[in-house]
């Protein structure tokens, strides 16, 4: 049908408008009760209250007094990979760092391994059930990296991953090319010869290829340096790729300063983020992106979300999916994480994984909120109230999920 009539809407919850809510402002979104919405040919035509307009040939959805938002949005995710690292767990459980991990040959080295060996179809099909699995927990529209390749044909084969699925899922995907994730072992010698692969023969071949929007670099201790991220991502610009940056995950060498000198798009990561970083990204307009997922999984401590929110930085938050650090495909978590860690209010908490998201992934223009002419990406929750999804945890409380007008 080309017309999707929600009625009987409890509690309609959103941010509103078309680029970040940073401030205040995160937390100031439209709440409508008794509402209904109209989704004509996969945009949003109506939004209203009361009685619902008589719509012939409308399939028409009873949203039983439930909850219903935005579709969620997953602004970071390392999507495409081959193999697990379950092997890891003992590994930390006796005390071993990341870092030590990574240096001993496991962390992102192994996986690149594994996804080298992997074909570009038992890639891109482990991934599309990632995708059905994420989008049972609301997430309607994701971001997804290369960087497990950290070679010309195997970056380039998880980025052809990434458009087959966003030409073949229902989920919308956006891809960021991430070849400076790490220095791989046979380059461990010769840094520089690496850095310059990745500039002057990946990034050309991507851009050739159209598989990418934004380029991406791990700015850390025993990854990439200031210097060297900041000469990675002005080749990206230079070939039409936006900046983003994982910085202060571990320690902070000046990452989230060098993301607001450079004016990229979203910080992710950002747990060790001190004041001067965060002073940068709110002059030079930078999304933070936050991962409390990972956090959890690491037992670390967790990004300093209340002091980016009061010093206008807009927040978003999302499930950083990947073998290592963050095996965690549900959004659902890190809503409950976002209010009991970093202590955001279910109203900011909302902004983040819907809005602010996807102005992390340049798409606040189509999804993000419930607003007439954004596509039709919207959730009913099992749930009376916004606060009621933010207070429960371990069960997944999405009851349908509505993906540009279309029930899946």
């Amino acid at each position: 049908m080309s017309e999707l009539l929600l009625t009987n809407i409890g509690m309609l919850a959103t941010p509103t408008g078309s680029s970040a809510r940073r401030g205040a402002e995160q937390g100031q979104i439209q709440i409508l009760r008794n509402a209904w919405v109209l989704i004509s040919q996969g945009q949003i035509a109506q939004v209203g209250t009361g009685t619902p307009p008589a719509v012939s040939g409308a399939q028409v959805v009873d949203a039983g007094g439930k909850l219903v938002t935005p579709g969620l949005v997953d602004a970071h995710t390392h999507l495409i990979f081959g193999g697990w690292r379950q092997n890891e767990l003992g590994m930390k459980l006796h005390g071993k760092s990341y870092l030590d991990i990574q240096n001993a040959g496991g962390g992102i080295q192994s996986t690149t391994n594994a996804t080298r060996q992997a074909t570009e179809e038992e890639l891109t099909q482990k991934a599309a059930a990632a995708l059905d699995e994420m989008m049972r927990f609301g997430t309607t529209t994701c971001e997804a990296k290369s960087g497990y390749g950290l070679a010309l044909e195997h970056e380039l084969k998880q980025l052809r991953a990434i458009r087959r699925l966003q030409e073949e899922h229902p989920m919308d995907v956006t891809a960021t090319f991430m070849g400076a994730h790490l220095v791989p072992a046979e380059y461990k010698q010769d840094r520089a010869e690496y850095i310059r692969l990745v500039c002057e023969e990946m990034m050309p071949a991507v851009k050739e290829q159209g598989i990418a929007k934004f380029c991406d670099v791990f700015c850390e201790a025993d990854t990439f340096t200031v210097e060297e991220a900041r000469q990675i991502l002005e080749a990206g610009l230079h070939h039409g790729l936006r900046p983003k940056i994982h910085a202060d995950e571990i320690e902070a060498i000046g990452g989230s300063q060098l993301a607001g000198e450079i004016g990229a798009i979203s910080a992710e990561h950002l747990i060790v983020c001190p004041p001067e970083g965060i002073a940068s990204m709110a002059k030079g307009g930078v999304i933070a992106c936050l991962l409390p997922a990972t956090s959890f999984c690491l037992g670390s401590t967790y990004a300093p979300a209340r002091e980016m929110v009061s010093a206008g930085v807009p927040v978003a938050m999302a499930s950083d999916f990947n073998p290592g650090s963050c095996p965690c495909l549900n959004l659902q978590l890190v809503i409950n994480l976002g209010c009991l860690r970093y202590r955001l209010t279910p109203e900011e908490v909302l902004t983040a994984v819907t809005l602010n998201a996807a102005a992390a992934i340049d798409m606040a223009d189509r999804v993000g909120s419930v607003e007439t002419g954004k596509q039709g990406d919207l959730v009913i929750w099992d749930a009376p109230d916004l606060d009621y999804i933010c207070y429960r945890f371990g069960s997944n409380l999405v009851q349908t999920v509505i993906k540009k007008g279309r029930l899946v």
